[in-house]
């Protein structure tokens, strides 16, 4: 007699890389979050990899797009986030920190409503989701080291 379990599930495996984008403003450290047209959810520009990138290339870009800003990576700060945005498939995100280049931010139109930077100290107030705002305690220590 065949006994069988059901179906196997396919796991679908997406990554995205992004990172904490800060500044020094008026003596204080400031972080770039975005809020996303689609969810309204506030968070940190990151994007999906593409073939051939390195993490850090995928960041850079994908926070350029995002918000029109250019950074500097640091990645020997490396914190991931895994989660499953649909029950078939496993996400992991990478973040570095990033200091920015340069200020003025232009959202990508049909991603991203707003974009602000807020101070390091009330960005768990602003952000969205519980791993976020780990992330953003973590990034603290390091920015300020």
């Amino acid at each position: 007699m065949f006994c069988g379990f059901g179906k196997e599930v396919h796991m679908t495996h997406e990554k995205s890389c992004g990172a904490i984008v800060y500044r020094r403003y008026h003596g204080n450290i400031e972080i770039l979050l975005i809020k996303h047209i689609n969810s309204g959810h506030w968070s940190f520009p990151k994007g999906h990899v593409e073939e051939g990138e390195t993490e850090v290339e995928t960041a850079q870009r994908e926070i350029k797009e995002e918000t029109g800003i250019d950074v500097i990576i640091d990645p020997t700060f490396r914190e991931t986030v895994q989660y499953f945005p649909r029950k078939d498939t496993q996400k992991v995100v990478v973040y570095f920190i990033a200091k920015a280049k340069n200020y003025d931010f232009v959202p990508q139109e049909e991603e991203i409503a707003e974009i602000k930077w807020v101070d390091i100290g009330h960005a768990t107030t602003v952000l969205t989701y519980e791993n976020d705002k780990s992330i953003v305690n973590k990034a603290k220590k390091a920015i300020r080291d």
